[in-house]
């Protein structure tokens, strides 16, 4: 009795894992001084823009706030009671 197989959907993905090749790829081309300039720089810009960004928000982060700019309304500091 012979058992009839079943096609196997995707089974040129199957067989792809078994496949090896004796190519290599090429290797890749040094970059150039303008592309290395340029990295340098872009990431210079981003460490940049970070450092500015957490700079910029210490203030605001800040808990501290001086008792000198403790605002009084005028009902407190009695500025009607001269009539």
């Amino acid at each position: 009795m012979s058992r009839r197989r079943e096609p196997i959907p995707f089974a040129s993905i199957v067989e792809a894992d078994r496949f090896r090749s004796n190519v290599a790829p090429p290797p890749r081309g040094r970059a150039s001084a303008g592309q290395m300039a340029g990295r340098v720089l872009l990431g210079l810009t981003v460490v940049a823009g970070l450092v500015g960004s957490v700079l910029i928000g210490l203030p605001a982060l800040s808990s501290h706030q001086p008792a000198s700019h403790v605002h009084q309304s005028e009902a407190q500091t009695g500025a009607g009671q001269g009539r």
